[in-house]
């Protein structure tokens, strides 16, 4: 396959210097190529091809799915068409767009702008969107690109007909499904933590950092705790005069300052820790645990101490480090009942000032514990009694 790749690159004279759309041009001609080489070309053989792509001439993985993309992308029923048609015979053409199970940000923006620059129909947007859902893993990522999807048409003005295109109610269904029944599951078990990453010894570490030493992947996790945020939110949150704006939930909305609330009370020191934080991925120190699909934290998170240290096969999460800081956040400002406890984790959270009613379950249900205290006296924590 090695050498079936090597060939057609050579032979058309591809490069790594090429955009996504030039290279996604000769993707029907690639796979119609590696189809006439070899018999049967199924996913393992399509992944040899890009390996090829990626190790052997430096294609980034965006640029080798673009080339030979996913096996459900093609001459099928739900194909992206463009708004040229096709031939007498009904055959179309393929709007050169290609995704693959990752699905970059990037890669959703370049589809809208060539939606909006080619004045696409809503019949090209429903199978752009319908291809979108398709190569996704499961029902509640292929939700989140469609939204991702809506808020780029909305940033460049498309029309309200092209962006309800992108609406596919059964999917927004079957992820609403999904997301309960993980929820529910969430609230049975709740979160166990080791003694590594209990308040204490978190709070310890960010009295400790030095802002003019490099910060590792551990001060990167305490921050995301300290600040109860997403990866998502990092790079643009901002802290000032006692508020908070950058959390990823407001994105293509207005962005609303919200109350500081933070695991660290002094408003100057989590500012500076942050801000630190910023500093290293913009200068790439650390690596940006943004992007979709990065095993960057989860890893870290695996370390075989942690693991060892629970004595349990649920393993900490990134999401987890939010939840962690939720509650975390809550006890350190001294609730004296629980309605103040359900204020600071709304906060913590930075939930919508609008809304009254208290964090939904999925964020507060860690199992707290002191530092040295044994795993079967760690109770759930709760904001809220009986009634």
């Amino acid at each position: 396959m090695s050498a079936i790749t090597t060939k057609f690159i050579t032979d058309h004279k591809l490069t790594n210097e090429m955009s996504l759309e030039e290279l996604s041009q000769y993707a029907p001609e690639i796979l119609e190529f590696l189809t006439t080489s070899v018999p049967k070309v199924d996913k393992e053989k399509r992944r040899q091809a890009r390996d090829r792509l990626q190790k052997g001439y430096k294609f980034s993985k965006e640029q080798a799915y673009a080339l030979i993309p996913h096996e459900r992308i093609g001459r099928s029923k739900n194909q992206v068409i463009s708004k040229e048609g096709g031939s007498e015979a009904g055959e179309v053409n393929i709007c050169q767009v290609s995704f693959d199970n990752t699905c970059s940000d990037e890669t959703i923006k370049e589809t809208v702008q060539r939606i909006v620059r080619d004045n696409l129909s809503e019949r090209d947007v429903k199978a752009i969107s319908r291809t979108l859902v398709e190569t996704a893993p499961d029902p509640v990522v292929g939700l989140s690109r469609l939204s991702r999807l809506r808020r780029e048409l909305q940033t460049l003005n498309a029309s309200e007909k092209i962006i309800s295109a992108t609406k596919i109610l059964e999917i927004t269904k079957e992820s609403n499904k999904i997301q309960k029944k993980r929820s529910e599951q969430r609230e049975n078990e709740g979160i166990n933590f080791p003694d590594h990453f209990s308040l204490e010894s978190v709070k310890e570490r960010l009295d400790e950092y030095n802002v003019s030493n490099m910060p590792d992947k551990q001060a990167l996790a305490d921050v995301m705790i300290m600040l109860c945020i997403r990866p998502a939110e990092i790079k643009n949150l901002r802290i000032f005069n006692g508020g908070v704006t950058g959390y990823a939930k407001n994105r293509g909305a207005q962005d609303i300052l919200r109350v500081f609330r933070s695991l660290e009370k002094n408003e100057e020191r989590a500012r500076q820790l942050l801000t630190w934080i910023q500093e290293a991925i913009s200068s790439r120190q650390l690596r940006d645990p943004e992007k979709p699909g990065s095993t960057y934290l989860s890893t870290f998170l695996k370390k075989d101490e942690f693991i060892s240290e629970t004595k349990s096969r649920k393993l900490l999460l990134p999401s987890s480090l939010r939840k962690l800081g939720s509650v975390f956040t809550s006890v350190t400002h001294g609730p004296k009942n629980p309605s103040k406890a359900n204020t600071y984790a709304s906060e913590a959270l930075q939930h919508s000032p609008d809304n009254h009613a208290s964090p939904s379950k999925r964020y507060i249900i860690v199992n707290m514990r002191k530092r040295g205290e044994p795993y079967n006296q760690a109770e759930p924590f709760c904001i809220f009694d009986e009634n």
